[in-house]
């Protein structure tokens, strides 16, 4: 029994030596596949990073593609696994496919793992739910998480990540309109990667600050800042980066009146984004503001085409059909620009950018008169602001809106009752509108409101010419020097508007009464001259030599008051 008993004893004691030894054999294939998969992310960041610092963006692409399986095992217990999912946010930002790539990565990381991270790699979660917030258009998450981010600033493990927060929280409050807080950041983005000698980083981080400073009235920094850029990155293929310094200079030009030069600038960013990605947003972006351009040289010819055709004999010769063969050809490119690009955002579920191009098309349904059309686009793109706490977009809609139900006052549609509900409808769109931009740093945006109510003030309904004038000055105020587009003849006709309808024997017996209200005395001259100089021009037959030898004055101040009155083409 004895022996019976130490037999079994012996046999359980092997099963046990067994058993441990095949789950030490297991321990050890698991360590070195744990060991295996770090060495492998490690090796993949280092790789990633090189080409991002390079800017040998098609190389880390392919890198990417090709470590597919790698990637999609990453987890809490994989060492470098947070330093590498950081990185791919960041390929994510120069084209590699969006973000729902980074939903099923972040998938692998949830809360209850990520309190026992060690306080780094927490971080560049953090870092990276808020790209993706930003890339789904959660700005207030976006700036939350990078709040959190920049408070550990001095402890983050590296100065570039450092520079990463602060340029995406600088895009991030850009976003929301908010360009003081964005240079800020900007600003400290580039000088932290300045430091770092990642001159790819500050060259891209530069174009983002060259836009803001171009807002800020400094356009010649901005273009500078622009071409140091280029230099930087001409011998890369970072087309995202090099697409995005055509499209800037191609908004900097556009807010000079140079819509041509403009619209040559926007083809050439279309064509760098289409080498790197041409389902990219910023691809949309841009065939959004080359449509905008296009509108805008259309309204120059359909004011060619409405002038002659107040001349005798002159509507029906072949100018003026060439004219409106060009008109029709640039209001169907611009379409064609604004379908492509709904494509675009419809392919990533980017709901300001559709936002964007319905009020677009509202503006071109407006442009024909098509006022219920122009008035649903705007309603639609509203709709989505409001979705996206967008209030930039929410205003724009507003305005557009505003002059939509404007229009209908002005063209008397329907009865009298009719008339009232348009005329205020439009007055409380114009206000919204204006409340909802000045809760931005969008000055243009202001201004732009301001214009809008002031039309709204100076219709045959209100005719509240007091209003009309404070409008008038409030937007001109908002308008930079050197500024000479769109805006400004919308200015200029208002002005116009508000003269020949209030009457100019009033406002001058204002003035020789001492009622000048909180005009300076060169606002007062500056309005004498466009009563006076306008007048003069045309008793000396429309000659502007004549009517500067006549007052004594330049000519090309009189150029200058004739455009701002809408009597003459800018440019």
């Amino acid at each position: 029994m004895r022996d019976l008993n130490h037999s079994e004893a012996a046999g359980r004691e092997k099963r046990q030596r067994s058993g441990a030894f095949a789950r030490s054999r297991e321990y050890k294939r698991s360590s070195d596949s744990d060991r295996s998969l770090e060495n492998a992310a490690a090796e993949l960041a280092d790789r990633l990073t090189q080409s991002l610092q390079s800017g040998r963006i098609a190389s880390g692409k392919e890198l990417l593609r090709g470590a597919e399986g790698l990637t999609a095992q990453l987890g809490p217990r994989v060492r470098h696994a947070a330093r590498l999912l950081l990185l791919v946010a960041q390929w994510v930002d120069v084209g590699y496919r969006d973000h729902s790539l980074l939903d099923s990565l972040l998938h692998h990381f949830p809360a209850a793992s990520r309190r026992r991270l060690p306080v780094d790699d927490y971080l560049r979660l953090r870092m990276v739910d808020a790209f993706r917030a930003l890339s789904v258009e959660d700005v207030d998450l976006a700036i939350e998480s990078l709040d959190l981010v920049l408070k550990a600033e001095t402890d983050l493990p590296d100065a570039a990540m450092a520079a990463l927060a602060h340029f995406w929280k600088g895009r991030s409050h850009r976003r929301r309109g908010e360009y003081q807080t964005s240079l800020q950041h900007t600003v400290r983005a580039r000088e932290i990667a300045q430091k770092v000698h990642d001159d790819v980083l500050t060259a891209v981080i530069q174009i983002h600050e060259s836009w803001l400073l171009f807002q800020e009235g400094h356009r010649r920094e901005a273009l500078r800042l622009l071409a140091h850029a280029e230099h930087v990155l001409k011998d890369t293929d970072h087309f995202i980066a090099l697409g995005n310094i055509e499209s800037a200079r191609g908004r900097i030009v556009r807010r000079s009146g140079e819509y041509a030069r403009a619209l040559e600038h926007f083809e050439r960013a279309n064509a760098l984004y289409a080498q790197g990605d041409p389902d990219h947003l910023n691809m949309a972006r841009t065939l959004v503001n080359a449509a905008y351009v296009r509108r805008l040289l259309a309204l120059q010819i359909q004011r060619k085409i409405d002038s002659r055709s107040q001349g005798p004999g002159i509507a029906s010769g072949s100018g003026s059909a060439n004219l409106r063969a060009r008109y029709q050809q640039l209001s169907e490119a611009a379409i064609a620009d604004l379908k492509r690009a709904r494509q675009i955002y419809a392919l990533h579920s980017h709901t300001g950018g559709i936002g964007n191009v319905l009020f677009n098309l509202g503006l071109l349904y407006l442009d024909r008169g098509d006022i219920d059309h122009a008035a649903r686009q705007a309603q639609e793109a509203y709709c989505l602001g409001l979705e996206k706490n967008d209030h930039i977009l929410m205003a724009r809609a507003r305005i557009l809106q505003s002059g939509a139900e404007n229009a209908r006052v002005e063209e008397q549609l329907g009865e009298d009752v009719d008339i009232a509900v348009y005329a205020n409808r439009a007055r409380e769109e114009s206000e919204e509108a204006l409340t909802l931009a000045r809760g931005t740093q969008n000055r243009r945006l202001t201004a732009g409101a301001w214009i809008a109510r002031g039309f709204i003030a100076a219709n045959d309904f209100f005719q509240d010419w007091d209003l009309a004038r404070r409008c008038a000055s409030e937007a001109a105020g908002l308008i930079g020097p050197g500024e000479n587009d769109h805006l400004t003849e919308d200015l200029a006709a208002l002005k116009s508007k508000i003269v020949q309808a209030s009457g100019i024997s009033d406002t001058l017996r204002c003035w020789s009464e001492g009622m000048v209200g909180d005009k300076t005395f060169q606002q007062i001259t500056e309005e004498f001259a466009e009563i006076v100089i306008p007048k003069v021009w045309l008793r000396e037959n429309r000659k502007v030599s004549r009517v500067a030898e006549r007052l004594s004055i330049s000519p090309k101040k009189v150029r200058r008051i004739l455009q701002n009155a809408g009597l003459r083409p800018r440019g």
